[in-house]
């Protein structure tokens, strides 16, 4: 049986996927890009209306003198620095709130909390005020009808938010409605070497790749879909976008049959590979972490990553040499958003509000895409609807990026959607199947 991840000598750098990290701290809350001058007080008004509140005075008064219990992924210093200077300073000067963050290995130890307060009949005074969450976790709270909402769309910073745009009002296929809102978005990009790789013969496509594979064998390898391991599982979904027609056919409600009538031709594509894959197929690095390792070590020529930054971060890391640089295929290039929800049972319903709502001041959205300043993920907030000083906020971050990231427009013309939150077991037990087992 083949192992399902590569036991891979050297230190292990702690990275979760879904954020490439900067070495560096989050920076003094004072630095960074100057601060429109209409900034935090301009929009006091509510876009609509928040449960249990009449106006956007009343959150704030309600909120003033109290904390915020946030519950977050802890593992990076570079996030807990960002959150701790570039939100707690602010939320403690401008709005009277502590911010207290309660870091967490993974979303579904602060899931676990909320259910069992609530099965314990705790319906207010709970210890979570907000989570960092998405996919699966939101799914499971929503269904279980333990979010406060619907409130997204009513903050008066809901009106710099694209609502309409398909890839932000669905959350791994879920619907949003209004029961979370945006903190930062994300895509899938693949990173080479441009000192040793012409990017002019980069393979654009599945089938491009397919070639480059065959051509270079030992060369590539790819994070086994199982696990948990999203990324993996995002770059063997892709694949079945591409081999099958589009992802469009699966778009909504979960079709386990139509998946299975597709799925063989992925399974034939994924096999066919092996002979030709690092350690000829018989082992995958387990995360994006050991592909990295990979990668930095001169055994790979590909590495993947989902930050805006692009292979930025990881440079900045001391993870990857400053010849890395990232792209995309032309299509297929799976993106989606970070999320912010409040559990309905939360102890400072209101501070949860204020901090949701300053996550999408421009200033802090415009911080959070520097590696110096955070940790590379890209903006929430629609440059369509931003005031022209805001704009040139985020247009000025974005100019910073420098080489290592990939083009703007080829990440744009790119993009696609994730699936419902059954797409993740369904591509991990099969691929562990058809392809690890085979």
């Amino acid at each position: 049986m083949k192992k399902p991840y590569a036991k891979i000598k050297g230190p292990v750098f702690v990275l979760v996927v879904l954020v490439l990290l900067a070495a560096c701290s989050g920076g003094d809350g004072a630095k960074g890009p100057a601060q429109a001058p209409e900034a935090a007080a301009r929009r006091t008004e509510l876009n609509g209306t928040l449960p249990g509140f009449s106006s956007w005075q009343e959150v704030l008064s309600a909120a003033r003198g109290g904390s915020v219990r946030w519950y977050l992924w802890g593992g990076s210093s570079a996030i807990n620095d960002f959150v701790d200077k570039q939100y707690g300073e602010v939320l403690a000067r401008d709005y009277g709130i502590t911010l207290v963050r309660v870091p967490v290995a993974d979303t579904r130890e602060a899931v676990a909390i909320v259910m069992a307060e609530t099965e314990a009949g705790k319906q207010s005074g709970g210890a979570v005020d907000l989570i960092w969450i998405n996919g699966l976790n939101f799914y499971t709270l929503r269904q279980a009808k333990l979010l406060y909402g619907p409130w997204a769309e009513s903050l008066p910073n809901a009106a710099l938010v694209d609502w309409e745009n398909p890839s932000l009002r669905y959350d791994f296929g879920v619907p949003v409605d209004g029961y979370e809102s945006p903190w930062s978005s994300a895509q899938f990009q693949f990173i080479y070497d441009s000192a040793r790789m012409d990017e002019a013969k980069l393979p654009r496509s599945y089938r491009e790749l397919d070639a480059w594979i065959r051509a270079n064998p030992g060369r590539f390898t790819y994070v086994a879909p199982s696990g948990g391991a999203f990324q993996g599982t995002r770059f063997v979904k892709q694949a079945l976008y591409e081999l099958s027609g589009g992802y469009e056919q699966f778009l909504g409600p979960w079709n386990q049959a139509l998946f299975d009538e597709k799925a063989p031709a992925l399974w034939s594509f994924l096999n066919a590979w092996e002979p030709y894959l690092w350690r000829q197929g018989k082992t995958y690095p387990a995360s994006e972490n050991e592909l990295h390792q990979l990668f930095a070590n001169g055994e790979v020529d590909f590495s993947i990553t989902l930050a805006t930054a692009g292979a930025g971060p990881s440079i900045a890391a001391g993870l990857m040499p400053q010849s890395s640089r990232a792209y995309a295929f032309r299509s297929y290039m799976i993106g989606d958003y970070n999320y912010l929800a409040i559990p309905a049972n939360a102890s400072n319903k209101a501070a949860a509000l204020v901090l949701a709502n300053l996550i999408l001041e421009p200033d802090r959205q415009a911080l959070q895409i520097l590696p110096d300043y955070g940790f590379g993920l890209g903006y929430a907030v629609d440059m369509r609807k931003l005031s022209d000083a805001d704009r040139a906020l985020l247009e000025a971050s974005l100019t910073k990026l420098g080489p290592a990231a990939a083009d703007a427009k080829s990440l744009r013309d790119s993009f696609a959607p994730d699936l419902a939150p059954e797409s993740q077991a369904a591509i991990e037990k099969g691929w562990e199947a058809r392809v690890l087992r085979n």
